[in-house]
């Protein structure tokens, strides 16, 4: 009689043993079937978007086609918010070094951005994401017969260009020393929106601007290409400014310039790739 209890409460606590480790594979594989699901659905969704606000400091001649980028990347991404401010790269590097808070730097040259990288005030590799060259912009009436780079030397021509610093005026200059034609302007502006500005209310014969200003322009003036501006071809670079209190979103708004969308927007307005 003690045996056959002994027998029984062996095989009872035999079957409790067999129910717990049943239950414990039961929630082990309830577990891990829950954590797969979790799993796949931040794979659905990628990775997670960041939220917040960014400045973005970028060249003037990029002032349409970030306009542009920034608007699809607001509402591609709720919760963002994208400040602008364009200026001539020169001004905008100063701006940046003297505090200004920027997220990303977006410029019209290598120079500009080299400065800032000197400076330790850029976050990571630089990348550059598209070309731009020189086109003569006058009004349609083209009053001053401009038809060459070197017709804006004839005596008597007001032509407005960029200043030295500025990547605009820096490539003008390569290009009169490239062809032995030497220029002289009645004024040198702060960026390529002023020159352009110039010669759309007629203080200007004509103007050295970008081709995508041209284009931007529309009727309001002509552009006349010239060959000589293949020797100044200007690389745009962009990158997270190192000061950035939001370098994630950051981040994201550098690779949606830089992805085939942001390419074709920029293809669109002119833009060469580097």
């Amino acid at each position: 009689m003690t045996v056959g209890r002994r027998h029984v409460a062996a095989l009872l606590a035999a079957g409790a043993l067999i129910v717990g480790v049943a239950a414990c594979a039961a929630g082990s594989s309830g577990a891990s079937a829950s954590s797969t699901a979790e799993s796949s659905a931040a794979g659905a969704d990628g990775t997670a978007k960041p939220t917040g606000n960014i400045t973005v400091f970028a060249a003037a001649s990029l002032k349409a086609t970030f306009t542009e980028l920034a608007g699809d990347f607001e509402a591609n991404n709720p919760g963002t918010k994208i400040t602008l401010n364009f200026a001539g790269s020169s001004d905008l590097v100063t701006q940046i070094t003297q505090g200004a808070p920027a997220d990303v730097f977006a410029s019209a040259d290598t120079k500009n951005m080299a400065k800032l990288a000197d400076a330790k005030l850029v976050d990571g590799t630089p990348r550059n994401f598209a070309t731009n060259v020189l086109e003569i912009a006058v009004l349609p009436t083209n009053p001053a017969s401009i038809h060459s780079f070197a017709d804006l030397a004839k005596p008597g021509v007001k032509v407005v260009v960029c200043a030295p610093q500025v990547p605009c005026g820096a490539a003008t200059d390569t290009v009169e020393k490239a062809t032995g034609t030497t220029l002289a302007p009645v004024s040198e502006e702060s960026s390529v929106t002023d020159v352009l500005g110039k010669v759309t209310s007629g203080e200007a014969d004509a103007g050295l601007v970008y081709v995508t200003d041209v284009k931007t322009a529309g009727d309001r003036v002509k552009g006349i290409p010239f060959a000589e501006s293949d020797k100044a071809v200007n690389t745009y670079p962009i990158a997270t400014v190192g000061t950035s209190k939001n370098k994630d979103l950051a981040q994201a708004f550098i690779a949606a310039v830089t992805d085939s969308e942001g390419k074709k927007v920029l293809n669109d307005a002119g833009f060469g790739t580097p």
